[in-house]
């Protein structure tokens, strides 16, 4: 091996888990510290939890109910638009302004649904 281009091999290097466990192995560096380790991750310890870094866990679930809310809303509105084209469907048959009728039927709906 070239003399001065590697790192200090330490032995005796600690690892230390956020859960507490340690042990020693060997290393470039002294102390290595990690999030999670075969006492503590899911898979060896048959336990289901999210393991939540920096927040990701609740970011997706606010995006989620985000975009139910946004999907209840579409839904919501394409509900009231087909009360009201049946409501100026009905308006045009019997003669009288489909539009008036259309904007009328589209609020009173939009109002009932979101309720």
């Amino acid at each position: 091996m070239k003399q001065g281009i590697h790192p200090t091999y330490y032995e005796e290097a600690v690892v230390i888990c956020s859960c507490g466990n340690t042990w020693t192995t060997g290393s470039t560096k002294k102390e290595i510290h990690t999030d999670v380790c075969s006492a503590c991750h899911p898979f060896f310890t048959g336990e289901q939890r999210i393991v939540d870094t920096a927040g990701q866990v609740e970011r997706f679930m606010r995006r989620l109910r985000t975009k139910d809310q946004i999907r209840a809303q579409a839904r919501i509105k394409a509900e009231a638009r087909a009360l009201a084209e049946e409501a100026a469907r009905k308006a045009k048959a019997r003669g009288e302004d489909a539009q008036e009728a259309y904007d009328k039927a589209y609020e009173k709906a939009l109002a009932e649904l979101k309720h």
